[in-house]
């Protein structure tokens, strides 16, 4: 039987669609539906529950020094008070999950995809020395409430957020709840991830959900606003066989990890990923824009005209801020070039779609 968050029985009241992901009842949309729920994210404030998410806290003296053999990150330059994005790599180069990493002034605190939980933290807790300690964290909620009117809610309800950069961490208490505040989200706009105990979920919800600027959204517009911000979902635009060089993820490496850095190497598939920085890789992720008004799926064939074969479509679908068609992909390398037309074969016909930019939408992130 799947899981439930706190917020479940919320859900139901405010006549949410249910639908089952990564083993949990969750809320695909609400009556105003979907592309009103996006609407309101981009114009104003929208609440998703992600309590699903898994949440792991590492302590231990050499906490630092063992989660860089697993992520090829520099934890030296992360300075309590704050998170960045990473990926927990494999052998073979691939991408097992990716993540948010968070330094608290005693611990470290990994927020990781809810369908790779379990097997996150068996990978994490498995590599710890014996100074170190692993938690998966069962008794917490995440809440996420991202738009351009966010900042102006959190402010009235928590004044210290009022100040929070993009990727500030801080420990707060929001109305007189208890609460890690993350400034990030997974939309590109500006907001707040807000943890707390499942206990305070609830109520938490629904004085955010009180606010005039607030609307629940659910996991529907949740994708498409994400795709319009170019965002990778794990297991769709990235998974163990995608490299974080073809996924567009280098950034994400420092050059301490580099080859010819101070720390360079010493995670896994550091081998294979630094060759690939150097060398280049055979597949890139691109954005793909269709001509006319048919979505493009996920597993679309995308090929040259002559018919070859040189990719596929990992996202797909309606872009409401956009008002088309919108879609991410890999080619091949030497098909990866913003303009080039290429098809995809939707329901056995071919499409024609153009490599384009990404994002869709321009990122809203309060940096200064």
């Amino acid at each position: 039987m799947a899981n439930t968050t706190p917020l479940y029985a919320l859900h139901r009241e405010l006549d949410a669609k249910i639908v089952e992901f990564a083993n949990y009842q969750m809320p695909l949309n609400y009556p105003s539906g979907i592309i009103t729920e996006h609407r309101q994210v981009r114009e104003s404030a929208g609440l998703f529950d992600v309590s699903h998410m898994g949440q792991i806290k590492v302590t231990g003296d050499s906490a630092a020094e063992s989660l860089e053999s697993l992520l090829p990150t520099d934890l030296s330059t992360l300075d309590v008070g704050r998170q960045r994005y990473s990926f927990l790599t494999l052998d073979t180069g691939g991408i097992l999950d990716d993540l948010m990493i968070s330094r608290f002034e005693d611990h470290y605190l990994l927020v990781v995809n809810a369908s790779n939980k379990h097997q996150d933290f068996d990978h994490i807790a498995g590599s710890l020395p014996a100074d170190c300690t692993a938690e998966l964290l069962d008794n917490r909620s995440l809440l996420a409430l991202q738009g351009p009117l966010s900042r102006e809610v959190m402010s009235r309800l928590c004044p210290d957020l009022r100040t929070m950069r993009f990727m500030d961490t801080m420990d707060t208490e929001v109305e007189g709840i208890k609460c890690q505040a993350f400034c990030s989200g997974y939309t590109g706009e500006d907001g707040f991830e807000l943890a707390t105990n499942y206990d305070d979920a609830l109520k938490l919800a629904q004085l955010l959900l009180d606010q005039t600027e607030v609307q629940p959204v659910g996991l529907g517009a949740r994708d498409s606003l994400r795709l319009e911000a170019g965002l990778c979902l794990h297991g769709n635009d990235i998974h163990p066989n995608t490299t974080p060089v073809a996924a567009g993820l280098t950034w994400a490496i420092p050059a301490s990890r580099r080859k010819g850095g101070s720390k360079s190497g010493g995670f896994p598939g550091s081998e294979p990923i630094l060759l690939e920085l150097e060398n280049g890789s055979s597949l890139t992720r691109v954005g793909i824009q269709p001509e006319g008004r048919a979505p493009v799926r996920a597993h679309c064939e995308i090929v040259i005209p002559t018919g070859e074969s040189i990719g596929e479509v990992s996202s797909g679908g309606y872009g409401p801020t956009v008002g088309r068609p919108i879609a991410m992909g890999y080619v091949k390398s030497t098909y990866s070039h913003l303009g080039t037309e290429l098809r995809a074969i939707v329901r056995d016909k071919p499409l024609s779609v153009k490599i384009c930019h990404l994002p869709f939408v321009q990122h809203n992130y309060k940096r200064h």
